[in-house]
């Protein structure tokens, strides 16, 4: 029986990957900052252990709770939209600690057993965005693009030793917690400069007759690069990010 990691399973992506990886019989420890059992099924198979990516002690600590794993899925990150002329500094600080360096700590914490044992998979939830450039998100879109670049580098260093590294790529997910966190962090959307902008964007993600991204479609793309060696780099999940993905061929 194998089992994953996953970080960020209190809500949304990371919830549903922890449930459908359950449901498939693997061993699976469902990280969140305040560990929550209610919102998993109960099984034998399930840890739940507190984490935050941000802190190297915590990591310290979830991994060597976890033991041998066989897959990690660094999920956890957040989002925010603003002006890049607006944008806080100390936002952008938040969003690469967070969905850059917090990614690239949980999988240097994990390799070493990875690189030993000759095997293991390392899957990075990024975000479609990276595909096509899009305003009022630049700090954002730069924060997963990172993550990318990380990946696909390390994917080559780690080939030799049997381990794999992939990318998930979401597309719009409104049926999430995502989007309602991504809320708090919206800054000059009403600067004079940027209004109208801020408004067509606003109505786009409003609008419910395009092709969009449920959590579902990340849960089975996790499992596809988790499961099956010959996967792509980068697999699209969503009906829109696998348009977008398309589009940059």
């Amino acid at each position: 029986m194998q089992t994953v990691l996953i970080t960020g399973c209190s809500s949304g992506f990371g919830l549903e990957i922890a449930r459908y990886f359950l449901a498939r019989d693997w061993r699976v420890i469902a990280t969140m900052r305040t560990p929550r059992t209610d919102v998993l099924p109960s099984s034998k198979r399930l840890r739940v252990l507190a984490l935050d990516i941000t802190n190297a002690q915590s990591i310290r600590a979830a991994v060597e709770a976890a033991g041998p794993i066989d897959v990690l899925v660094n999920n956890a990150g957040f989002g925010a939209a603003s002006p890049a002329e607006l944008v806080p500094i100390a936002t952008v600080r938040e969003l690469f600690e967070t969905n850059t360096i917090g990614t690239i700590a949980m999988t240097q914490a994990v390799l070493p057993q990875f690189r030993q044992r000759k095997a293991g998979v390392v899957v990075n939830v990024t975000s479609s965005v990276t595909l096509k450039a899009l305003p009022l998100i630049a700090a954002y879109r730069a924060s997963k693009a990172a993550v990318n670049a990380f990946t696909e580098s390390m994917a080559v260093e780690l080939e030799p030793f049997g381990v794999r590294a992939r990318l998930v790529l979401p597309g719009r997910a409104p049926d999430t917690r995502f989007a309602d966190n991504a809320r708090a962090h919206m800054l000059g959307f009403d600067h004079e400069a940027y209004a109208d902008l801020a408004s067509r964007v606003l109505a786009g993600f409003a609008d419910t007759s395009t092709p969009v991204t449920h959590a579902q479609d990340v849960a089975e793309a996790v499992w596809r690069a988790a499961t099956d060696p010959s996967s792509p780099m980068r697999i699209p999940a969503g009906a829109d990010a696998r348009a977008w993905a398309a589009e940059v061929r």
